[in-house]
């Protein structure tokens, strides 16, 4: 099954980062968040990804294509020939299609245009500034349990700050920067069908809005709720959450082996 990653915005609350880079390009650890969600999907076996470029993709390609080499522990080259023998390092199993879809085109035109290389089939989808710790393979066990065309993640969301409980003026419990009690937002993390594609007009469509509200009107949108750990990286703060987690926190999203 392929995974489809959009990878395309800009990221503008990001621009201390994004102005020379894409978004998930930008480092937690040491390691771009697009790494992260890939390792991720692939702990669970799912290997196949079709990443949908736009705002600085060059830069996303020349990642990829340089992660063999980069990675290896011993490296020939044959400058006459032009040609590289990699020995040893740590390189994961993946195929990965690298898809031009435009530097201004929408979320949903983006998935729009990849439709030629997802084939007739189920797919995952997501983001490329996520990360969770979403159990995949019971993610999809419940979108093929209910034969609907989408099933997209439910978290709650984290709170900007912390979260304080009174007894009068005494504060019994404090919490820094929890997930809210109340309310439920679109995690992404999807998997769909094939006919999510008639949802979507074009390049100026966005994901988020028509082809949601149209599936969740159809009565084919359903919701996998997810209350464990959930975090997007929208901004420096977020960033800095995700860094921090990674460097002293335990990183939850972490659920692979090295």
């Amino acid at each position: 099954m392929k995974v489809a990653i959009l990878a395309g915005g800009v990221g503008t609350r990001l621009v201390e980062e994004t102005e020379v880079k894409p978004k998930p390009m930008v480092e937690i650890g040491g390691r771009p968040i697009l790494w992260h969600i890939m390792k991720h999907y692939a702990h669970y076996g799912f290997n196949e990804f079709v990443i949908a470029l736009g705002y600085k993709g060059e830069v996303i390609k020349k990642y990829m294509v340089d992660y063999a080499n980069l990675n290896s522990s011993a490296l020939t080259v044959r400058m006459r020939s032009a040609t590289v023998d990699i020995e040893g390092g740590s390189r994961p199993d993946w195929t990965v299609q690298l898809i031009d879809t435009g530097i201004s085109t929408l979320t949903g035109g983006r998935i729009k245009r990849l439709k030629p290389y997802m084939g007739n089939e189920t797919f995952m989808l997501t983001w490329g500034d996520g990360v969770s710790d979403v159990h995949l393979q019971e993610l999809l066990k419940f979108h093929k349990s209910h034969g609907k065309l989408a099933t997209l993640t439910a978290v709650r969301p984290p709170a900007r700050f912390g979260h304080m409980v009174f007894d009068g003026d005494k504060i019994v419990e404090f919490l820094e920067k929890p997930q809210t009690g109340e309310g439920w937002i679109n995690g992404a993390f999807f998997v769909v069908e094939p006919g999510i594609f008639d949802y979507i007009a074009g390049d100026d469509t966005q994901w988020e809005h028509e082809p949601l509200e149209q599936l969740a009107a159809d009565g084919q949108l359903m919701a996998y709720r997810h209350t464990s750990f959930w975090q997007c990286m929208d901004t420096l703060r977020d960033k800095k959450l995700l860094e921090d987690l990674w460097q002293h926190g335990g990183a939850p999203w972490k659920v692979w082996k090295e």
